[in-house]
């Protein structure tokens, strides 16, 4: 309850109340991840002849415990606040050093992800803190085994007792409560297994946490106002007419508008937004793992319709990374005039580090020309195209506009975890899933740009004073 406590409170209480998880195969495959790497570690640690390894051994007389390290103990106390329970994954006990000193005992926790987040941190303090308290020991650092290098992380865990102790206080208080806490929809929900429900009942409230280019900060501030659903937002949207020294400068964005835009089911465009592509169009998109810093797919498809041609840059290990730079820097330099096209920040931030590790191409190179004018989709529609959607991501844009993936259930995270089940079992059918969901991000891309030239030329030839107009999406 505490690492959904981090994540959720809505989770943390659903999780307390007993509420079965409703889908969520990305949640299922983390928890199956972590308990496989632990229950390895653990193994390889009672392999070891060198350490004296004892499993769950009791708590009551650590004074006499001749043990180096501890795996799987059960820690338990009592507090005010109720009763604090951690499965501590392993304990290293570190003999005094001289006469009536007490031997330190330092927490591990195993993640296998090879990088540690803030909330792992808490974790292994919470462990720490439980630890504390069962055994009037103090504990003043803990390790963090992780990845797949197996690499050790040092966290002081005396440092973060005060936040671990204030977590435990708000989720006793959240527990005492009656009723379930207000439900807000945050960045966690795509890899909850929760998330299913938790839309659901969102939807039917009509919650402003589902527009989520919302923060919470303006969330608050509009409760403050009496404004808590979608629907009342899009009735304070007021269209006004700019200054005329402000009419080269692009609007701010509107949470009222994107909420009308819902409410209308209607696309609203402020302004004229441009979409100009002089030469041949180069859809890209590429698939990752973030936790490593390793790009092994790069999608690139090239042209239009029926004569497009689409390849699939794969690279099965980390060496490959630059080999696949190089094969998509020798497809930029075959056509005459290439124009990359993606869809977010995503793409941005690899052309850069991607010429950072594996080398720019030569500033006159047609390659390096396309690269620093690369057009982002997304920055082409903010504050200027109001989609009837609650977000501005891919799929619920281009689904909109009426193109479909194969998997309905595809996303970022379920490729994440397609990937690793295909480098664990080499299996085809999870890399033709990885390969097919990526295509498909290419091409969802297409259907924008024609869109968006159609709305230039119809804001163009349209007779209107107003900033401001919209359309309903046709057939």
């Amino acid at each position: 309850m505490f690492n959904a406590f981090l994540k959720c409170t809505t989770k943390c209480w659903l999780r307390a109340s007993g509420e079965p998880a409703a889908g969520g195969a990305y949640a299922e495959w983390l928890k199956s991840k972590n308990r496989s790497y632990h229950a390895t570690e653990i193994e390889r640690l009672l392999s070891e002849p060198k350490n004296e390894v004892a499993v769950s051994p009791p708590l009551e007389n650590l004074k006499a415990a001749q043990w180096h390290l501890a795996a799987n103990l059960s820690v338990r106390a009592q507090m005010k606040t109720g009763v604090l329970e951690s499965e501590v994954h392993a304990v290293e006990r570190v003999p005094s050093e001289g006469r009536g000193r007490s031997a330190q005992f330092i927490p591990i926790r195993y993640i296998f992800t090879n990088k540690l987040s803030d909330d792992d941190k808490l974790l292994l303090a919470f462990d720490a803190f439980v630890f504390s308290e069962a055994t009037g020991r103090e504990v003043s650092f803990g390790k963090i085994i992780h990845g797949d290098d197996n690499s050790e992380g040092k966290v002081k865990t005396a440092a973060l007792a005060g936040e671990v102790r204030r977590r435990v206080e708000r989720i006793a208080t959240l527990l005492s409560r009656p009723t379930a806490p207000e439900l807000i929809l945050n960045r966690h929900c795509g890899e909850c297994e929760f998330q299913t429900r938790c839309r659901r009942k969102a939807i039917e409230t009509d919650d402003l946490s589902l527009l989520s280019g919302m923060s919470e900060m303006e969330r608050k501030k509009l409760h403050s106002k009496g404004i808590f659903t979608v629907t009342q937002l899009s009735y304070t949207f007021r269209p006004r007419r700019r200054p005329k020294q402000m009419r080269d400068k692009r609007e701010k964005y509107h949470h009222s508008l994107k909420a009308l835009a819902v409410r209308e089911k209607k696309i609203h465009i402020v302004g004229r937004p441009e979409l100009k592509i002089d030469g041949i169009p180069v859809y890209l998109d590429v698939e990752g793992l973030p936790d490593r810093d390793f790009y092994y797919l790069i999608g690139v498809r090239i042209g239009s319709g029926d004569s497009a041609v689409h390849h699939s840059l794969w690279a099965d290990t980390a060496a490959d990374e630059g080999r696949i730079w190089r094969e998509f820097l020798a497809i930029l330099e075959t056509l005459e005039k290439p124009v990359l096209i993606h869809y977010g920040s995503y793409e941005t931030a690899f052309l850069k580090r991607m010429g950072e590790r594996h080398g720019q191409p030569p500033e006159v190179s047609l390659a390096a020309k396309a690269i620093g004018v690369a057009v982002n989709l997304l920055s082409v529609i903010y504050a200027q195209v109001y989609f009837p959607t609650f977000s501005n991501g891919l799929k619920e844009i281009a689904g909109h506009l009426g193109f479909h993936w194969s998997d309905s259930d595809a996303t970022g995270t379920q490729a994440i975890r397609w990937r690793h089940e295909w480098a664990a079992s080499r299996d085809p059918f999870q890399k033709s899933l990885v390969v097919t969901y990526n295509l498909e991000d290419c091409q969802a891309p297409k259907s924008w740009q024609v869109k968006l030239a159609n709305w230039r030329n119809r804001a163009q030839t349209r007779k209107t004073h107003h900033a401001m107009t919209s359309w309903t999406r046709q057939p």
